[in-house]
């Protein structure tokens, strides 16, 4: 990256925090090892003059606009009478002057599908609902010089909507939002603010909300994601097809991962991620030969080697923030040898019979606990531990090699909905436009003496993706083979 040593930038508290008026009277405060001792009267007046308009005209909402509409009413209507603060989250700092890659919260993603950084969507009560209104940055100011002094300015980090082309995108009213912690310290009534995201906006607010009334507007954010609408259905279905073909990529560099390292594997996969999304939807886990043991790998600094199973658990994120979540565990030479097969296939079965479990009207353990059954029923049947079946289930000694659920809700978060009430999400009942994913896995340990040494360091795990319909579900990921033979034609069409 270019290194803004020529810069005496803004203060960040001036781009960010300070009115209009004191933003321009904010000190330039010098890069310490700066090369330029400051700027002359005469530049500044040059770089205030001279540049074209460039205001974006006719913009078209975004996609969801109409669906993030009907997600604020939905809000609207549980919390009559009060004020809601949803913000957007601010840019972390990584190291020194770099900060992390910026992503909009959820929670407020969901409800404008804006995802600019310091962003806050405030809903007003009125007589009849709530007005709604995004707080944000205009775009840099050319008079003060912040487009090109902040480090933050528009010719350092790229060009801000204004906030009239805001309004046009997102189909809600826009404001600055450096006015807005002075409109919160001045309200009145009760007030809730999604927490963890906004230091300033919380610090805002402090006198005026509490813990346990916040925690119930975060739980029903989460809760109102439960069932995705149409758009959302779509975005997931977009997801899961771009990770199809990335793992197609992965496939055809096998020869080069086996001469570099697992990590040729992750940056394979994360190329496919960010040519046709914005980014992976979470560290992916390239685990090959014992580390498919080790459930979140993501060092993926080991060796690929021939006649090792691959365990590639990845999925592409949308520029919606939509990700996919799938896993197949292939073999590196292209063919499963005897015991790998014979563990593969058992993993194979228990997914058939937990997919087969996905339905409206089901429980959502139910999945689960096919799943679980017919891993124990194939750990007895192989010596493991003494059954009977129900035994090994009731006791969950079959734990010991299946290490965790069977899967988890699917959405903008990759562990989508994690704060909705336990009655709704693992103790509910399974709903048409839910989708989850159901992932078993069998986990042999390379040190665990008590499986024969043939088993050691095998590590299989199947995940696919699943939208609950009306009349069953659908596996939106079934792009990618399953089933071991075909698994093993699939990839010999890829290297051919």
């Amino acid at each position: 990256m270019t290194v803004a040593e020529q810069l005496p930038a803004v203060s960040d508290d001036a781009a960010t925090a300070a009115g209009p008026e004191t933003a321009e009277e904010e000190p330039v405060k010098q890069r310490k090892n700066g090369l330029y001792p400051g700027v002359s009267d005469e530049l500044a007046e040059n770089m205030q003059s001279g540049w074209a308009d460039t205001e974006l005209r006719d913009l078209r909402p975004v996609p969801q606009a109409a669906e993030a509409a009907a997600r604020r009413a939905a809000l609207s209507a549980r919390f009559p009478g009060e004020r809601l603060v949803v913000p957007a989250g601010n840019l972390k700092t990584r190291s020194n002057d770099t900060e992390y890659p910026f992503r909009a919260s959820v929670e407020y993603a969901y409800l404008t599908g804006n995802q600019t950084e310091d962003g806050v969507l405030v809903l007003e009560p009125t007589a009849d609902g709530h007005r709604a209104t995004i707080y944000l940055l205009p775009r840099s100011d050319r008079e003060n010089g912040e487009f090109w002094l902040s480090g933050q300015g528009e010719l350092w980090v790229g060009r801000r909507h204004s906030l009239t082309e805001a309004e046009q995108l997102y189909g809600i009213p826009a404001s600055d939002v450096r006015e807005l912690a002075d409109t919160l310290r001045e309200a009145t009534g009760p007030v809730r603010v999604v927490r963890g995201h906004d230091a300033g906006v919380e610090a805002a607010l402090t006198d005026k909300v509490t813990a346990e009334r916040d925690e119930e507007l975060r739980v029903f954010l989460s809760e109102a994601r439960l069932v995705k609408d149409a758009f959302e259905v779509g975005e997931l279905q977009k997801a899961v097809d771009s990770t199809v073909r990335g793992f197609e990529d992965v496939v055809r560099v096998l020869d080069k991962a086996e001469a570099t390292s697992e990590r040729y594997i992750e940056g394979t996969f994360f190329l496919r991620a960010r040519v046709e999304g914005n980014d992976v939807g979470y560290g992916t886990i390239a685990a090959a030969g014992p580390h498919a043991c080790t459930l979140h790998w993501v060092r993926n600094d080991g060796p690929v080697r021939s006649g090792d199973l691959l365990l590639l658990d990845a999925g592409v994120e949308t520029h919606t923030l939509y990700t996919a979540d799938v896993t197949r565990t292939l073999p590196v030479s292209g063919t499963y040898s005897e015991i790998q097969r014979k563990i593969y296939d058992a993993v194979y079965d228990a997914q058939e019979a937990g997919i087969a479990a996905v339905r409206p009207g089901a429980k959502y353990r139910d999945f689960h606990d096919a799943a679980q059954r017919v891993l124990a029923e194939r750990i007895v049947e192989w010596g493991l531990v003494e059954g009977p079946v129900e035994r090994v289930l009731e006791l969950g000694l079959q734990r010991r090699w299946t290490l965790h659920g069977t899967g988890h809700m699917l959405g903008m978060d990759v562990h989508d909905c994690a704060a909705a009430r336990v009655e709704s999400y693992v103790d509910g009942t399974l709903e048409p436009g839910m989708v989850l994913t159901v992932e078993p896995g069998l986990y042999f340990q390379a040190d665990d003496l008590t499986v024969p040494e043939e088993y050691r360091g095998i590590g299989v795990r199947i995940e696919d993706d699943i939208l609950v319909t009306e009349d069953g579900n659908r596996n939106l990921s079934d792009g990618l083979p399953r089933r071991s033979a075909e698994v093993e034609s699939w990839m010999a069409a890829l290297k051919s």
